[in-house]
């Protein structure tokens, strides 16, 4: 399993799905860095030199913002537009969709599970629930 960028990526996949595993690399940079590092793309990943293995991690620093300092931006991006209070701020804030999906029946995964709200037919039990809110 070779170590490229502080992760482990599988050694028995081919080098540009394995690029992948690298958060901030999807399909087209994966092809770019194996084009621009003159590899074969079919070679496996435990099958690269070390050589090969240098020029891919001085390719990556080189030319792509990868792993921690790409984590370290998006959430400082998040931090200052809920700072500012703009709008996808506040959305992000309250765990909702921020790029204007609709949310009345949807967006299950930022809402979380249903939260069930009913109202309360009994009289009694209303006066109850209002003394004790």
């Amino acid at each position: 399993m070779p170590r490229i960028v502080g992760v482990d990526v599988p050694g028995k996949k081919r080098v540009d799905y394995a690029l992948r595993y690298i958060h901030g690399i999807g399909p087209a940079r994966a092809n770019e860095i194996v084009k621009g590092c003159n590899l074969d793309a079919a070679k496996h990943a435990e099958a690269l030199t070390a050589d090969e293995l240098r020029s891919i991690i001085a390719f990556i620093q080189e030319h792509y913002r990868v792993e921690g300092d790409l984590r370290r931006e998006v959430s400082q991006n998040i931090r200052r537009l809920i700072s500012t209070g703009s709008y996808r701020g506040q959305r992000h804030r309250r765990g909702l969709p921020c790029r204007g999906q609709r949310t009345r029946t949807n967006a299950r995964t930022r809402k979380g599970a249903k939260k069930t709200v009913s109202a309360v037919r009994d009289k009694e039990e209303r006066k109850a629930m209002k003394a004790g809110a």
